[in-house]
């Protein structure tokens, strides 16, 4: 089941640059914490609590039992809580904090999910790019978050990261194509249809990228793809709105 309310995907933390330690956790693309620069191996528990801890920020230990032992006994799952502390406290002092409030992660570790959320608000609620402001293209072209993990609380944030990675790089390409920067703005809106390739709106931010730019055959083409894609896919035809795009030159 979902996280409860107040999963925030690392907010409260950093996200301008690696710990000053060298002390990072990545979680887009795959797990990987790093300690003053070297790799450190955890146990498969390990993993799920520190990649949960650094996804919600600070969590009660109810909670965070709760979610990485979901099928058991709330005895058992506080039994499996302190077992993996232990565990953890003996490989990395200090990784974990405990306190009143919950456990979280030191925050001397940043968090790569952190700096993509940075970086995906600041494109959909930031004011237009200026001129020579250098988009933040490679922070949203992110990998999946933990491939491979099934988890409940995995999968739901896996969907929320998507969902805001997919409308950042369509607004992105907007914004770029307003300034008639036109390769950068198809980058963005093609990396939208690379990670998803049956997305309506995906494709439309391409179009409207070579539309503005005068490329009618361009978005003829990129048109005809989609409607053959759909019907092969999904035996549909596009939207209206998609063949309003191009309607000028559909026949």
């Amino acid at each position: 089941m979902p996280l409860a309310t107040g999963l925030r995907t690392g907010s409260s933390r950093s996200a301008t640059r690696p710990g000053t330690d060298g002390h990072a956790l990545y979680l887009l693309g795959g797990f990987r914490l790093v300690r003053e620069g070297q790799p450190v191996s955890l146990p498969n528990h390990g993993q799920r609590l520190i990649a949960l801890l650094g996804l919600t920020g600070p969590y009660s230990r109810t909670a965070t039992a709760g979610t990485l032992w979901p099928e058991v006994s709330e005895q058992q799952a506080q039994g499996s809580l302190r077992t993996a502390l232990w565990r953890l406290k003996r490989l990395w002092p200090g990784l974990v904090t405990v306190a009143e409030q919950g456990l979280a992660l030191n925050p001397l570790v940043e968090v790569d999910t952190a700096k993509f959320v940075n970086a995906a608000m600041r494109t959909l609620e930031g004011g237009p790019l200026q001129r020579r402001e250098q988009p933040c293209l490679g922070n949203l072209a992110a990998g999946e978050l933990l491939p491979g993990w099934y988890d409940d609380w995995v999968v739901f944030e896996r969907e929320r990261l998507r969902q805001l990675q997919m409308h950042a790089l369509e607004r992105l390409s907007e914004q770029l194509a307003t300034q008639r920067r036109f390769a950068l703005a198809l980058e963005a809106a093609l990396e939208a249809v690379r990670m998803e390739p049956l997305r309506e709106s995906a494709h439309a931010s391409v179009i409207a990228v070579h539309l503005a730019e005068s490329n009618v055959i361009e978005a003829r083409r990129h048109f005809e793809h989609v409607r053959r894609l759909l019907w092969a896919e999904l035996q549909v035809e596009p939207s209206p709105r998609l063949r309003a795009m191009v309607s000028f030159q559909v026949s």
